[in-house]
């Protein structure tokens, strides 16, 4: 106790105050050490989910186009390509995978969308071979009606299975349909839609396929580079269309 001014303070003695200080110092250096660890373990569980997900990517390319056929690494070998209704995209870019066999080009993969399932967007990964033809089809997304639209997964049944081989060469405008509408794809005993939205999907992108296949294996750059001239001669033939009329 020290008497100042006649008021009395209380001061802790030296070995009280020193064990004071180690404590909140060794409080702190715990506390320091349990958020690096925190944020050690998050940076490690990121790196793996990551990883994780790459690998199921590449494991989804693999069913889709044969793994024997190409020796690039899929992963890195892709370009951003804009919306594209044919692609069901209006404002979402598309990652297209080139399958390499050396200098030579062997498929493209890439995702599009069929907006009008029974239950919504269903989402698929196709891949095209340099013919034209398709190398194979799976729905990586859907909210499908269990038991009846969702016989479009490959783990329910194999009806997806029946767009491989298939291109703009070899079957008709008319042929992609389902059979009920004409064409000769089958449907769903009780779900017409959903089988109706996906063979439109397809044979869509093979349409997207067929207008783009000149640029769609060439790297980054020079694709933009390629898409900016096709930009710039669209707008000089609409410019020239306007002087004439």
């Amino acid at each position: 106790m020290v008497m100042t001014n006649n008021k009395r303070h209380f001061l802790p003695n030296r070995p009280i105050l020193r064990s004071m200080l180690l404590s909140g110092f060794i409080l702190g250096a715990f506390a320091l050490l349990g958020t690096g660890m925190v944020v050690w373990i998050h940076a490690l569980s990121a790196d793996q989910i990551r990883a994780n997900i790459q690998q199921s990517l590449l494991n989804s390319l693999n069913t889709i186009i044969d793994p024997k056929t190409y020796d690039n690494d899929l992963l890195q070998s892709h370009i951003e390509v804009g919306p594209d209704p044919l692609l069901g995209k209006n404002k979402e870019n598309t990652t297209v995978y080139q399958a390499k066999l050396g200098d030579k080009a062997v498929a493209l993969a890439f995702d599009v969308i069929a907006p009008d399932g029974y239950g919504g967007k269903i989402k698929l990964i196709i891949a095209i071979k340099t013919d034209g033809s398709i190398s194979g089809v799976r729905v990586i997304d859907h909210k499908e009606t269990p038991g009846l639209g969702d016989n479009i997964d490959i783990s329910h049944s194999d009806w997806i299975t029946g767009f491989r081989h298939k291109s703009l060469q070899n079957t008709t405008e008319i042929q992609w349909h389902v059979k009920k509408d004409g064409g000769i794809f089958d449907q769903f005993s009780g779900a017409t839609i959903t089988p109706r939205a996906v063979v439109k999907a397809v044979y869509r992108a093979l349409l997207y396929y067929h207008k783009y296949q000149k640029v769609l294996f060439l790297d980054q750059a020079r694709y933009q580079q390629q898409s900016q001239k096709s930009v710039n001669v669209s707008k000089k033939r609409k410019n020239q269309h306007k002087k004439v009329f």
